[in-house]
């Protein structure tokens, strides 16, 4: 879990003499404990760890696989994507940052959905989505914000229409640049 240090609960652990030894890092940790001693180790480590995941569980994070202009977001990069699918609960899609870009339009489409048009520093230019935003924060910062240079979040799609295929971007979050 990022921002959570299980190394330093170890350490902190041996320091309190509930442990016979142990070691690791932020990610990964090791302890070797009496038998009799679990239940106060439990105890512990229950305590401490709990302000560091209640405060963890209220911070927000992204976690973002790559960055891309909207003329990087190619047919052929979406097919090799599908190849790597299918994706859903497990295995999630690779999610991309659109840093920079110039948010050119924003309008409702459907019930309840937004379509957008994004735009590259160098004039490439990517078709967007962010479904279900209408009434959200993410709507209302991509209505107020058209014509700004914001970065986007989000991954990539196919858009099937008239026959048509082209990649389109599924917008998950969205900032000022």
């Amino acid at each position: 879990v990022s921002g959570f240090d299980l190394g330093r609960l170890v350490r902190e652990a041996a320091d309190a003499g509930l442990i016979v030894k142990g070691g690791g890092h932020g990610m990964a940790a090791g302890i070797t404990v009496e038998r009799a001693g679990l239940g106060a180790l439990r105890a512990f480590f229950e305590e401490r760890a709990a302000a560091d995941v209640f405060r963890l569980q209220d911070e927000e994070s992204l976690a973002i696989d790559g960055a891309l202009a909207a003329e990087g977001a190619t047919l052929s990069l979406l097919d090799a994507l599908e190849q790597a699918g299918p994706f859903g609960a497990g295995h999630v899609a690779p999610v991309f940052a659109l840093p920079r870009h110039r948010l050119t339009d924003a309008r409702p489409v459907g019930t309840n959905h937004i379509r957008a048009e994004l735009q590259s520093q160098s004039g490439g230019r990517i078709q967007a989505i962010a479904f279900r935003a209408v009434d959200t924060a993410l709507g209302e910062f991509l209505f107020r914000n058209r014509g700004k240079t914001v970065h986007v979040a989000g991954s990539l799609s196919g858009n099937y229409w008239n026959g048509n295929r082209t990649v389109q971007f599924r917008i998950t979050d969205a900032a000022l640049a």
